[in-house]
């Protein structure tokens, strides 16, 4: 495995972290501040870190006392010393302070990343889920997955 490769899987982890703890300064640490992204939800597209970054505090914020945990399946990479790609399959799943699984959603995510100022960043974040043909809602749970 490549130096840029295990950046990429270090990225993933902080992610992981960052959104466990509502940590929205260690999460921002990913993205440059000239970040394009393709959210999911509600909105067309975040343009650049100061927007993202009221997106990721209202979504910290908008959890309470709840938790979420994140973990990635099927990581696939491909990296270079000053650019990287990733996809993979996320599965968001929110707890209480309890420790109760409350409910979880999956979707497809994939990071642009390039080296500015020797150091790895988001610079493009796309997350989507398929529509379903018969009721065009979205799929959040891949099939066969839970």
């Amino acid at each position: 495995m490549s130096d840029p490769e295990k950046q990429v899987l270090q990225k993933l982890d902080t992610y992981k972290s960052a959104v466990l703890a509502k940590n929205a300064e260690t999460f921002m640490q990913l993205y440059d501040a000239e970040v394009r992204v393709f959210d999911t939800w509600g909105t067309w597209s975040y343009e650049g870190a100061a927007a993202w970054r009221i997106a990721v505090e209202g979504w910290f914020s908008s959890l309470g006392d709840e938790t979420v945990r994140v973990t990635f399946e099927d990581v696939k990479i491909t990296a270079e010393p000053s650019f990287a790609a990733m996809t993979a399959f996320a599965r968001y799943a929110a707890f209480s302070a309890q420790g109760e699984e409350l409910r979880a959603m999956q979707n497809r995510i994939t990071w642009v990343l390039k080296t500015r100022g020797h150091v790895l960043r988001i610079v493009h974040e796309h997350t989507s889920a398929p529509i379903g043909f018969e009721d065009t809602k979205a799929m959040f749970k891949r099939e066969g997955k839970s």
